[in-house]
């Protein structure tokens, strides 16, 4: 004899058949982003940590209210991932932000930069571009002038900038080598914090990838490694930089003025090129 169909049997079957394929696919779709920010993590806890600060605490998450970093979760482009570092606190003479170390966990060369401030920063705050290697978290360490650490993180999904073929704007950075522009953001304010844009010509070679798509000769890594900025003799800012610097190196930073003059930048990357430029700070007033 024929038994008659099933179909609520069937039709439960099949949607606990489909919420096993969804629920599988949930899962391998968070799994690897969680996965990926472990790794970072470990690499940070069990090398970078301990070969930069040592055993020095570092206060981090909801535990502190002084650094935060913005960074885009899902880079555009590897080789220019923009990111900015803002200051919750103002520099002032008895309590200021004294550097900020910023790392990439997963990139080749993972230090990007520590960047020394003053009160005469005004505010700590900081934008830049910058390569990013592999999904990775991007750090920003705030040391204070106390001592005290303080340290805000941004994961990045982004790969291959460190290797990656250069631009075609590679050969005219190489020819405007060291050349550099500087510009006030808005009107210049005296006694406050104003914004200031530094743009610098320089490829800022990696040495993990050919000049030329489909050559095998590698070029040794040429970047910017060190920068100073001063405004009327006092210091505002001074960088120690690797190529994890995207070529082209453009950073924003604050400064203080008390009255109209000049601002003076001077670089020197790892062939010993020196380079320098100045900028006239002018009040409206």
């Amino acid at each position: 004899m024929k038994l008659p169909f099933n179909y609520s049997r069937l039709h439960r079957l099949l949607t606990f058949v489909f919420l096993v394929i969804f629920a599988t696919g949930v899962i391998a779709e968070i799994a690897p982003a969680d996965y990926r920010e472990q790794l970072s993590d470990k690499v940070w806890l069990e090398s970078l940590k301990p070969a930069n600060f040592q055993d020095r605490t570092i206060i981090d998450g909801t535990a502190q209210d002084i650094i935060e970093i913005k960074a885009p979760y899902t880079a555009e482009d590897a080789a220019i991932v923009p990111i900015s570092i803002h200051a919750k606190i103002p520099q002032t003479a008895d309590h200021y932000i004294k550097k900020i170390h910023i790392f990439v966990d997963k990139n080749p060369l993972p230090l990007v930069g520590i960047f020394e401030l003053t009160p005469h920063s005004g505010k700590a705050d900081l934008a830049m571009r910058i390569r990013v290697d592999d999904f990775s978290y991007v750090r920003a360490i705030a040391e204070m002038n106390s001592g005290e650490l303080y340290m805000a993180k941004s994961f990045v999904r982004a790969k291959g900038a460190c290797s990656a073929p250069p631009p075609a704007s590679m050969e005219e950075s190489m020819k405007l080598l060291g050349s550099m522009k500087m510009n006030s953001i808005g009107d210049v304010e005296l006694g406050q914090p104003n914004l200031m844009q530094l743009k610098i010509r320089h490829p800022n070679i990696t040495g993990m990838a050919p000049l030329k798509i489909g050559s095998r000769v590698m070029p040794p890594p040429h970047f910017v490694k060190e920068l100073e900025v001063d405004f009327n003799g006092e210091p505002v800012l001074k960088a120690q930089l690797t190529f994890s610097v995207s070529m082209d190196p453009a950073f924003r930073f604050y400064f203080v003025p008390d009255k109209p003059g000049i601002m003076t930048v001077k670089g020197i990357d790892t062939k010993n090129n020196n380079f320098s430029s100045t900028h006239e700070i002018k009040t409206n007033s």
